[in-house]
């Protein structure tokens, strides 16, 4: 639903899928507290920044903390964005980590941060420096 809900560019939408005092932050270190707040805080962006956005999630990793309460984690891609000044924003990559819990019946986000993730070069140069000074 989440994927679906933001390449549908829908900010109510978008939001349903949110805890009612959820908190929100985006990649920027910008933030929205509650439902009304991320709607409020995504219906703009999706009328311009990220009207074009195609947004995919590349891996799934989850664990169950209680019968009620779980993490996951989304690395994602995003084509066809703009970034905050108009410009064609290159192909983006990035890790979405969430809180969700179990509420109202369904599974609700309680706190998101989403990050932009460096290019995969870096990663890999940095697995190779910790695995040269395990060894």
């Amino acid at each position: 639903m989440f994927v679906e809900t933001w390449n549908r560019h829908d900010a109510k939408a978008f939001s349903s899928i949110f805890a009612p005092d959820a908190d929100f932050t985006n990649v920027f270190g910008m933030k929205a507290s509650g439902r009304a707040e991320v709607e409020r805080f995504h219906a703009p962006l999706f009328a311009t920044m990220f009207r074009d956005s195609r947004l995919n999630i590349e891996d799934v990793s989850s664990r169950q903390i209680r019968a009620d309460i779980g993490t996951v984690d989304l690395r994602w891609s995003m084509s066809g964005a703009r970034d905050p000044k108009g410009n064609a924003w290159p192909n983006r990559n990035g890790l979405i980590s969430l809180v969700i819990a179990a509420r109202e019946g369904k599974w609700l986000i309680e706190s998101m941060h989403n990050m932009e993730l460096d290019d995969a070069a870096s990663a890999e140069a940095q697995q190779e420096l910790q695995l040269a000074t395990t060894a």
